[in-house]
């Protein structure tokens, strides 16, 4: 997918590089609020379950340290295309979200354990996630290298390589022992896979060159190459690409109604604009659906 940048970051490399990493700690109670805009639907807030009607909110689970998708504006609050979108679809629910920043390994079980209503940090749908929660599919997304600048990374030939990635994603829990594996039944080096709380601390860790290789999803990858002042650039281009999906409670009313306020927003043109506003329209969808992995 291609992607326009124009869009400020507080985390850029040179800060990084200084900080060694975000602060993604949020504060005690009950999470922060960016007011939704727009109209509320009242059929499609009818099909909130009882508690969310009653105390008016969502909580909702961020990892914020992925821009442009959701990440912390200078004064510490969360924003990104992934966060505007909700906050539109809150709108036509009626209710207020309220975005509690956590470790992105941290969150499903945090849904499944009650403490969160939904999981908001660019999920990719998988068929092994939706063992433990739903998933409402909103967005459609690859995987991108990117590697050192002047070091060419072959990401179907990374055998041993160090390669940066975030926690708990999908390319550290897949891709890259999947592709690992293929290494060592070949007799050749594994891959060697730094992990990182952050993806801001596994894109410095590609800039400053203590990793060969980084591996994400491609608004995430384009995003980083753009902000990374010309020490990272691609390697290859973006392959298996999969739905983004919002996380809930395994059988909650709630997916219901989180599908039909996104679709809403859809038809009614609001998220093309913001899709457009981010430049991400290339991974939007026409059709709001839920568990795309199983049922796609």
């Amino acid at each position: 997918m291609r992607i326009r940048f124009g869009i400020p970051v507080l985390a850029v490399v040179a800060a990084l590089a200084l900080s060694g990493c975000v602060n993604n700690s949020a504060p005690a109670g009950q999470g922060s609020s960016t007011a939704p805009t727009g109209s509320k639907d009242s059929a499609i807030a009818a099909l909130l379950p009882a508690s969310i009607k009653s105390s008016g909110k969502l909580q909702v689970g961020v990892d914020a340290t992925y821009a442009p998708n959701e990440y912390k504006d200078a004064n510490g609050g969360v924003i990104g295309w992934d966060i505007d979108l909700f906050n539109a679809v809150s709108a036509k629910l009626g209710v207020k979200p309220m975005y509690n920043i956590a470790g992105f390994d941290t969150i499903l079980p945090n849904i499944t354990g009650k403490k969160y209503d939904v999981g908001l940090s660019s999920f990719t749908d998988t068929t092994a996630r939706e063992k433990q929660v739903d998933f409402v599919n909103y967005y459609s997304a690859g995987i991108l290298w990117a590697s050192t600048k002047g070091k060419t990374v072959d990401p179907a030939n990374a055998c041993g390589l160090k390669v940066a990635v975030e926690t708990g994603t999908t390319e550290e829990q897949d891709e890259l022992p999947a592709k690992s594996k293929a290494c060592t039944d070949a007799g050749k080096p594994a891959i060697q896979i730094l992990k990182f709380d952050g993806q801001d601390q596994a894109t410095n860790a590609v800039a400053l060159g203590q990793a060969d290789a980084m591996s994400a999803d491609s608004p995430i990858t384009e995003y980083a190459i753009a902000k990374a002042s010309g020490k990272v650039q691609p390697a290859g281009k973006a392959f298996e690409v999969a739905p983004y999906g919002v996380a809930v409670d395994k059988g909650s009313k709630l997916g219901t109604a989180l599908q039909k306020a996104y679709q809403a927003i859809v038809d009614d043109g609001t998220y093309k604009k913001i899709l457009d506003k981010w430049g991400v329209a290339d991974g939007g969808l026409t059709s709001i659906t839920i568990n795309a992995a199983a049922n796609g």
